[in-house]
């Protein structure tokens, strides 16, 4: 069985001993295995694409791509995918739900969602998802994720335009990726909006019975409107980690919207299972 290589062509941070790489508020994935390469979001920018250039990554050859949820950090760099790729399907939750926006106090809001309009242009290239799909063999798209477990609090100032209407944002736009293998699932997640408890937990009952052996993804814990603090009491994130804990997860790796006073206090429960992904880092399992 060939290694699976995750390159991590963008997020907040970024290694210390490269500072040619960019790094900007957002994330991108690059998954290489067997025969496969695929890419996990596209960051805020084009500047995912640059990156790829210097960590060795031909985008031009990825075979497809996913986006984790419609917000601008995730989906920002879909243009300048298209201008390097020009054969790949790109899948993403469902569309019709409505425009991503934040707001604040009822009046302030702004748009955060990514450029509808690539829609449009390229609709035999964006590929909407509902359910679970198996994209290519051994790699599953999964979008229904019930919520038992409370969702992170930063979700409250996140809604949907319909129309003149705001709604709620309750992310059933969210889609995560499951790569299975004999030995186990790899699970990479955008930000978790559904509740990184939640995403694992439908994993689990999607796969049961089967170890994860990486849990790779935000786990948006930040809070407002510092994103270096944290969403919820301690004793909440100490509680989560302990329930994460006690899944069948071998290794986690989380940054972009977990927050670093958060990740030091799932870090103080899970230890070594626990670490971060900055640009330029690579996981090979």
């Amino acid at each position: 069985m060939q290694t699976i290589r995750i390159t991590t062509l963008i997020e907040n941070s970024r290694l210390e001993d490269r500072p040619d790489l960019v790094a900007e508020h957002g994330v991108s994935l690059h998954v290489q295995f067997d025969d496969t390469s695929l890419i996990f979001d596209t960051g805020a920018s084009g500047a995912f694409a640059d990156n790829a250039v210097r960590l060795g990554v031909d985008l031009g050859e990825v075979h497809l791509g996913a986006i984790s949820h419609h917000h601008y950090d995730h989906g920002g760099g879909l243009e300048r995918f298209f201008r390097e790729n020009h054969h790949a399907p790109v899948y993403l939750g469902r569309t019709d739900l409505g425009v991503c926006h934040a707001r604040v106090l009822g009046l302030l809001h702004r748009h955060i969602g990514f450029d509808r309009r690539l829609l449009d242009d390229h609709p035999d290239r964006l590929l909407p998802v509902e359910g679970t799909r198996e994209l290519v063999p051994g790699v599953f798209a999964l979008t229904h994720i019930p919520t038992p477990h409370p969702v992170p609090p930063g979700n409250r100032v996140m809604y949907l335009k319909q129309g003149d209407t705001f709604v709620p944002d309750d992310f059933d736009h969210e889609l995560l990726l499951v790569i299975r293998r004999d030995d186990g699932l790899v699970v990479i997640t955008g930000c978790s909006h559904r509740g990184i408890l939640n995403i694992v937990e439908a994993v689990v009952a999607r796969f049961p019975a089967e170890r994860i052996r990486a849990l790779i993804g935000g786990f948006h814990l930040m809070g407002l409107p510092s994103p270096t603090t944290q969403g919820g009491s301690r004793a909440d994130l100490e509680q989560l980690a302990r329930d994460l804990g006690q899944h069948p997860i071998d290794r986690a790796y989380t940054g972009h919207c977990t927050g670093d006073e958060a990740y030091e206090v799932l870090h103080s429960i899970l230890g070594d299972r626990l670490t971060t992904f900055p640009t330029g880092s690579v996981i090979e399992l």
